[in-house]
C-alpha cells in the first residue's frame, strides 16, 4: 500500500484538477479538458475524443510518473508536464489522424500544462508519503544525446515553424539552411547532454531518458529564445521576446515529449551494450576488468571518452545534415519562396500573383489600397427602430475615389446570399454585381469577403442563464440558420463576441464538416466564383473572415482551415474563376498578432495571399486587458511577412483600424501608415461607414467609421478627416516592375510628399501615382522615366510615366 500511495494521490489530484478547470472555466479554453456547455455527440467522434483520449492517457501517465519519479518535486514536475503533452497529441491525433500535426499540437497545452504540473507536484510532495532520494548509476549519455539531436531535421514535420522564428534563430530544420540547422543540432546535443547527465541520476530507467529529453527540449527553446532576443530585435519595447519564448520552449517541449522514447530506447540499448561489454572485459580479464591503476582510473579515462564521443556526434551532426538536405531537395516546393514564383497564368487584365507581389497582366506591382465596406452585411438588429447598415449607393464609389482607394473589401454575408441551402438569393446576389460595377465605374477593384463574427447572428436566447464570467450577448453576422448547430451549447460571450461557446461549437461542426456544413459553404464558394470569373474588377475572393478557433486549436487553426480553405480554392478553379483567393488566419491573429495556421502547404494553387488582419495596439488582447504591448504597430508587418515568406504567397492585410481619441488614433495610425509604406504593402482600413445599429457599434451617439453617422437624424455627421488624410496620403497604384523603396507624407501639405524608386528589366509604361490635395503636385526628382504627364482627378491627381532600368520620383504637395 505504501507503494501504491504516491500514484494515487497523483491521479486523484490530477483527477481533482481536471474537474474543477472544467467546471470554473466557462469557455474550455483554460482548462485542461475544457466543457464549455451543450451535449458531446459520440457517434461524432471529435466532441469526445478529449475526454475518452486525453483522459485516460494523462492520468496512466501521471501514474507511471509518481511511481517512477514522484520522490522529487521537480521530476514529478516534469513527469505531469509530459503527461499533459502526450494526452494533448494523443487527444489530437484521434480527432485528425495526422501524426505530424498532433505531435507538434501537444506544445499548445504547455501554458496549462506547467502550472497544472507544479500543483499535481506540490500535492504528491506533501501527501505522497515517504521519499527515497538516493540517486542511482547514470548510465549512457552520450548516445542519447547525439540521437537526441541527431533525428530532429528527419523529425521535424511542424516543429521550429511560424512568426517566433526569425531567419537567424537556429532551427532543426533543413529548409533554415546548413549553418543555422547544423548550430541548432548542436545545441539539441547539448541539451540532451546536460538533462541525460541531470536526469539519470534521479530517475532510472526509460522514464528517466524520456523526462531527459522532455527538458532538454525546453532548454533548447530557452537557447533560442536568448538568441532571438538579440537577432529579432528583442528590445523594441513589447512583449513580443517574451511570447516568442513561451512558442519556443512549447514547441522543444513537444518535440522532446513526442520523440523521448526514441531517445531512451538508444540510451537503454547503449547502456545494454556497455554492460555486455564490460562482463565480457572481465571475463577475458583485460585491464580494464583488472584494478585501475592511475592510467586507468575512470577520471583518467575521461577526456578521451568524451573527444570519442565528441567525434561520433560531429559524425553524426553532418551525416544528418546530408539526410535532410536531400530529403528538402526532393520535397514538395509548394512552400518555397514567393520571390521564386512566376505569373499565375491568367487573362491579361485580371490581377494575379507574380514573384512575390500582387501585379497586373503587364508584370507592374499593384498596391491595393482601400477600404471595408459592410453595408450589404445580414447584422443583428437589437432594435428595430435603428438600422443596422446604411445604404449603399454609387455616390459612396465615388467618394471612395477622391481619396486615392482603389480597392473595396466587398463584405458579404452567408446568411444573406444563402439563406435556403443550395440557393443563392438572386436577389441579394443581384445587390453584389450592382456594387462591383460601382466599384468598376470609378476605378475601384473588389476584394468579395465571405464575412463572419462570432459565426452567426443569432443572440443569447432568451432565458439563457449564463455561466459565471461569461454574459449574455448580441448576435453579429455569419453563417444563415442552417448551417448553425449549437447542441445546446450557450450562447455567452467571454471577453467579447468571439469567445463563446456555442458559436465555438459552431465553429467546430463546420471544421469537421457535420452534415456537410463546410462542404456546402465550398459550393457556395464555386457558385459565387462562377458569377464573376469574367470580371476582372473583382481583384480576388476572400474565403473567411476570421476564422474563429472552435474547441480544439489548432486542429482546427492549423489542419482543419488549411483543408477548407484547399477545398473552396478548388471549387472556385473548376468554376473557372482565374481571381486571387484570400485566406486569413484565425481571429487568434487579430487578438495577439500571431496565429498557427493554416498549415503550410495546404494548398498549390500559385494565385493565393495570405491576408491577416493587423490590429496590433489597436483590438488586441493586449490593450483590452491594459496589459503593456504583446506586438508593436512595426513588428507585426515582420510578422505577417514571416509567415506569408513560408507559404510562398504575398502579404495583404484585409482589416486594420484605430478608435478612442484623436490623438492617440492619429499617432498609431501615422506609423501604421509609415510601416507600410516602408514595406511597400497595401491593405483595406475597417471601415467606410458603420450604422449606429451594428452590434459591433453598440447603439451610440455616433456610427463609427470614416464617415460617421449622426444617432439622432441618420445622417452622416462631420467626417474624421485627420484619419483620411492619413489614409489618402501618395502611393504609386501600379508601378513597373517591382518597387524598392517607398516613403510618404501622411496629412495636410505634406501629404502630397512622396518618393519612391523601382526597377523594371525593359522599357514599359505603366506607373500610375495618386497624389491628394487640390493644388497641382510638383515632380521635385525623376530619373529613368519618360512621358511624365500630371492629371486631374476628384480629390487629387495622378501621375504617370513609362519607365525603363531603375527608376525613381518624388512628389511634392
Amino acid at each position: 500500500m505504501r507503494q501504491a500511495r504516491r500514484p494515487i494521490v497523483a491521479v486523484a489530484a490530477t483527477s481533482a484538477l481536471l474537474l474543477l478547470q472544467a467546471v470554473i472555466d466557462p469557455t474550455g479554453l483554460l482548462a485542461l479538458v475544457g466543457w464549455p456547455g451543450g451535449l458531446p455527440l459520440v457517434e461524432l467522434g471529435w466532441p469526445v475524443a478529449r475526454y475518452l483520449v486525453f483522459v485516460p492517457v494523462m492520468l496512466a501517465v501521471v501514474w507511471w510518473a509518481a511511481v517512477r519519479a514522484g520522490d522529487r518535486f521537480w521530476t514529478m514536475t516534469a513527469g505531469a508536464v509530459l503527461a499533459a503533452l502526450l494526452a494533448q497529441a494523443a487527444g489530437c491525433f484521434a480527432m485528425a489522424g495526422d501524426i505530424a500535426l498532433a505531435a507538434w499540437a501537444g506544445g499548445f497545452i504547455t501554458a496549462k500544462a506547467v502550472p497544472s504540473a507544479l500543483i499535481v507536484a506540490a500535492v504528491v510532495r506533501f501527501a505522497g508519503g515517504p521519499r527515497d532520494l538516493r540517486v542511482h548509476r547514470r548510465g549512457s549519455v552520450w548516445p542519447g544525446a547525439i540521437a537526441f539531436g541527431a533525428m530532429a531535421p528527419l523529425l521535424a514535420g511542424t516543429w521550429w515553424t511560424g512568426a517566433a522564428y526569425a531567419p537567424l534563430i537556429p532551427s532543426p530544420r533543413a529548409d533554415s539552411g546548413p549553418v543555422l540547422m547544423l548550430v541548432a543540432v548542436a545545441l539539441l546535443v547539448g541539451a540532451g547532454w546536460i538533462s541525460l547527465r541531470w536526469m539519470r541520476r534521479r530517475v532510472r530507467g526509460f522514464l528517466g531518458v524520456w523526462l531527459a529529453a522532455l527538458v532538454a527540449g525546453g532548454l533548447f527553446g530557452l537557447a533560442q529564445s536568448l538568441i532571438g532576443l538579440v537577432v529579432d530585435d528583442g528590445f523594441a519595447g513589447d512583449l513580443w521576446p517574451l511570447l516568442a519564448a513561451y512558442l519556443h520552449v512549447a514547441d522543444g517541449l513537444a518535440f522532446g515529449a513526442c520523440t523521448g522514447w526514441i531517445v531512451a530506447v538508444v540510451a537503454l540499448v547503449a547502456d545494454r551494450v556497455q554492460a555486455k561489454r564490460t562482463v565480457a572485459d572481465a571475463a577475458a580479464g583485460t585491464p580494464e576488468a583488472s584494478a585501475p591503476s592511475e592510467a586507468t582510473t575512470p577520471e583518467a579515462a575521461r577526456p578521451a571518452k568524451v573527444v570519442a564521443a565528441a567525434g561520433i556526434a560531429v559524425a553524426v551532426i553532418a551525416v544528418t545534415a546530408l539526410a535532410a538536405s536531400l530529403v528538402t531537395a526532393a520535397s514538395d516546393p509548394a512552400t518555397a519562396s514567393a520571390a521564386g514564383r512566376p505569373a499565375t497564368s491568367a487573362p491579361a487584365e485580371f490581377l494575379r500573383v507574380d514573384h512575390g507581389r500582387i501585379a497586373d497582366g503587364d508584370g507592374h506591382q499593384v498596391l491595393l489600397r482601400g477600404v471595408n465596406v459592410n453595408q450589404l452585411v445580414d447584422f443583428y438588429q437589437a432594435r428595430p427602430e435603428v438600422p443596422v447598415t446604411r445604404p449603399l449607393t454609387e455616390a459612396d464609389f465615388a467618394d471612395m475615389a477622391s481619396y486615392g482607394f482603389n480597392v473595396v473589401r466587398l463584405n458579404l454575408s452567408w446568411s444573406a446570399l444563402e439563406p435556403v441551402q443550395g440557393e443563392l438569393d438572386a436577389a441579394y446576389l443581384g445587390t453584389v454585381k450592382r456594387a462591383v460595377g460601382w466599384a468598376k465605374a470609378h476605378g475601384i477593384r473588389t476584394v468579395l469577403d465571405m464575412h463572419q463574427d462570432g459565426w452567426s447572428n443569432a443572440a443569447t436566447a432568451e432565458g439563457t442563464e449564463c455561466r459565471p464570467g461569461t454574459d449574455p450577448m448580441w448576435g453579429y453576422d455569419g453563417a444563415p440558420e442552417w448551417a448553425t448547430r449549437f447542441d445546446g451549447a450557450p450562447r455567452c460571450s467571454f471577453t467579447g463576441r468571439d469567445i463563446s461557446p456555442a458559436g465555438d461549437r459552431a465553429f467546430e461542426h463546420f471544421y469537421f464538416d457535420t452534415d456537410g456544413v463546410q462542404q456546402a459553404l465550398v459550393r457556395t464558394w464555386g457558385e459565387l466564383a462562377g458569377e464573376f470569373r469574367d470580371e476582372p474588377a473583382v481583384a480576388g475572393f476572400d474565403l473567411l473572415n476570421e476564422p474563429g478557433f472552435g474547441e480544439t486549436a489548432p486542429v482546427t487553426t492549423s489542419l482543419k482551415l488549411g483543408e477548407f480553405s484547399d477545398a473552396a480554392i478548388d471549387a472556385i478553379r473548376e468554376a473557372g474563376a482565374p481571381q486571387i483567393v484570400f485566406v486569413e488566419p484565425s481571429i487568434l491573429w487579430s487578438g495577439l498578432g500571431i496565429d498557427s495556421g493554416p498549415s503550410l502547404g495546404f494548398t498549390d494553387d500559385p494565385n493565393v495571399v495570405f491576408s491577416p488582419h493587423l490590429y496590433a495596439e489597436s483590438i488586441t488582447m493586449d490593450r483590452s486587458l491594459g496589459i503593456p504591448t504583446i506586438v508593436s504597430t512595426e513588428r507585426q508587418f515582420e510578422l505577417a511577412q514571416r509567415v506569408a515568406d513560408e507559404h510562398g504567397m504575398p502579404m495583404w492585410s484585409g482589416e486594420y483600424g484605430y478608435w478612442g481619441d484623436a490623438a492617440s488614433i492619429g499617432s498609431r495610425l501615422t506609423r501604421y501608415a509609415a510601416e507600410e509604406d516602408r514595406r511597400m504593402q497595401g491593405s483595406a482600413y475597417w471601415v467606410w461607414k458603420q450604422s449606429c445599429g451594428d452590434p459591433q457599434n453598440g447603439i451610440g451617439e455616433f456610427g463609427i467609421g470614416l464617415v460617421p453617422e449622426d444617432c439622432a437624424t441618420g445622417d452622416d455627421a462631420p467626417r474624421n478627416e485627420q484619419l483620411l488624410g492619413i489614409l489618402s496620403r501618395a502611393y504609386p497604384q501600379a508601378a513597373p516592375g517591382t518597387l524598392t523603396s517607398l516613403s510618404a507624407g501622411v496629412a495636410g501639405d505634406d501629404g502630397g510628399r512622396m518618393s519612391l524608386t523601382g526597377v523594371v528589366d525593359g522599357p514599359t509604361c505603366g506607373l500610375t501615382v495618386w497624389v491628394p490635395g487640390s493644388a497641382e503636385p510638383t515632380i521635385a526628382d525623376s530619373s529613368g522615366l519618360t512621358r511624365l504627364e500630371v492629371e486631374p482627378q476628384p480629390g487629387g491627381w495622378v501621375v504617370t510615366a513609362c519607365a525603363e532600368g531603375a527608376y525613381a520620383l518624388a512628389t511634392e504637395g
